[in-house]
């Protein structure tokens, strides 16, 4: 049995940039919005975790849609997700192949959640 030929892929070719240093139009040195100060830094860093876990607090019982990173979207009732950001738990999971009543999804496998309003 040979090999299989390996499938062509695809090559995105970016404009170059308005620099003559042919950037592509990307900063080399980071984000703009990042602060170059550390405990500037440490304190954004603080206030965008805490936002993050007063969300996670404030969709505790609200009906949640995940996108899972195999293109598979499933619906559940948010629950919690644990301190280290490893698993959410959640409730009424509507999956292609049927209704779990509770389970845990890993966040690895979560591309993407949202709330409808």
């Amino acid at each position: 049995m040979s090999d299989p030929l390996p499938l062509p892929v695809r090559i995105l070719r970016l404009p170059r940039g308005p620099d003559s240093s042919g950037s592509r139009g990307f900063c080399g040195s980071g984000p703009r919005w990042c602060p170059r100060d550390p405990p500037e830094l440490q304190r954004c860093r603080a206030a965008l975790r805490e936002r993050f876990l007063r969300l996670l607090g404030a969709a505790r019982g609200r009906p949640a849609r995940f996108c899972l990173w195999n293109g598979t979207g499933v619906d559940a009732v948010f629950g919690a997700a644990d301190v280290e950001s490893v698993a959410i738990q959640v409730d009424s999971l509507r999956t292609p192949l049927g209704t779990q009543r509770a389970a845990l999804l890993r966040c690895s496998d979560v591309l993407a959640f949202c709330f409808p309003l």
